[in-house]
């Protein structure tokens, strides 16, 4: 099968804006889409009463919306997006393991549902357990995502799907600045000819003087400095390699993922990476990419690194 843009499927609204998000995302990729709707029947049902399980009855309404719910998504996405290849596979497995099982997914996306505009978006359990295990970059698109919120509004004010991309908002760890993270958001600007707004968060020092915490003006702006640089040192070989892309650097005081937070307010897209550790306690997403996850507003892509 060749490479392509996987989307899983539920039926969910949160799913079908996913579904419509990853035909977008195939179309800036040249590839094909492929929908996955994964479902296994849970053939018994705990009842407390009984203290144990017993046979759950699986209705014709059951068997007909696992056959009907997949083609109508199918065939909304081939009238919206003609041109586009659109795969469906239906396989009879839990969710999580066939979705990580997309070996040939350049990219999976999910849906993950909004709260609002608050709180942005509630992290299922199976958007969360494949983000924690694959090795594949994941985007979680929230209910109610839709193309023109990824645009610009035009000049009188009006949501657009003709005017330029916002921009594409990189969270970049100057202490693990892993490459596949990098040009993961390289890539994503290039196609959609966005900006880049490159966020990294750091803190200052504690004062060793005893000034309850307060650093001498001059080596705060020394380090400043310093990291200002160390951040265009590490995206000088990209700028090189994406010549297209208009680069803007911010370095912040204090954790990256409220500041990330507040810039997907205005972002088509927001990358963050996560580590690939093996711990005790099972998959670790990370502090930034757990609270990015669960108050951006806008599309999280998710590319795990080593």
């Amino acid at each position: 099968m060749p490479r392509n843009v996987t989307a899983g499927l539920d039926g969910s609204p949160e799913s079908l804006a996913a579904a419509d998000w990853a035909a977008r995302e195939a179309l800036l990729r040249d590839t094909p889409l492929r929908l996955v709707h994964a479902w296994e029947w849970e053939p018994y049902a705990y009842t407390p009463l009984a203290g144990a399980g017993v046979p759950r009855a699986v209705s014709d309404a059951d068997r007909d919306w696992v056959e009907r719910m997949p083609r109508e998504a199918q065939s909304r996405l081939v009238r919206r997006h003609p041109g586009l290849r659109i795969g469906l596979d239906r396989i009879a497995e839990q969710p999580v393991p066939a979705l990580l099982a997309a070996e040939d997914a350049e990219v999976l996306v999910l849906g993950s549902r909004g709260l609002n505009g608050v709180t942005g978006f509630l992290l299922g359990s199976v958007a969360l357990a494949v983000v924690a295990r694959t090795a594949r970059p994941v985007v979680l698109v929230r209910a109610g995502e839709r193309a023109e919120d990824e645009h610009l509004p035009d000049g009188a004010g009006v949501a657009s799907t003709v005017t330029p991309y916002r921009d594409v908002v990189l969270g970049l760890d100057l202490r693990n600045p892993d490459d596949k993270v990098i040009e993961f958001a390289f890539d994503a600007a290039s196609r959609r000819a966005a900006n880049l707004r490159v966020l990294h968060g750091w803190s200052l020092p504690v004062s060793s003087h005893g000034y309850g915490g307060i650093v001498d003006p001059e080596f705060d702006a020394e380090l400043t400095a310093r990291v200002r640089q160390e951040l265009s040192d590490v995206l000088r070989p990209w700028r090189t390699k994406f010549p297209g892309v208009e680069v803007n650097e911010q370095t912040v005081i204090g954790g990256a993922g409220s500041h990330l937070v507040d810039a997907s307010w205005d972002a088509a897209l927001v990358v963050v990476g996560r580590r690939i550790r093996n711990v005790q306690f099972g998959p670790h997403i990370g502090p930034v990419t757990h609270a990015v996850l669960h108050h951006a507003t806008a599309p999280v892509a998710v590319v795990p690194h080593d």
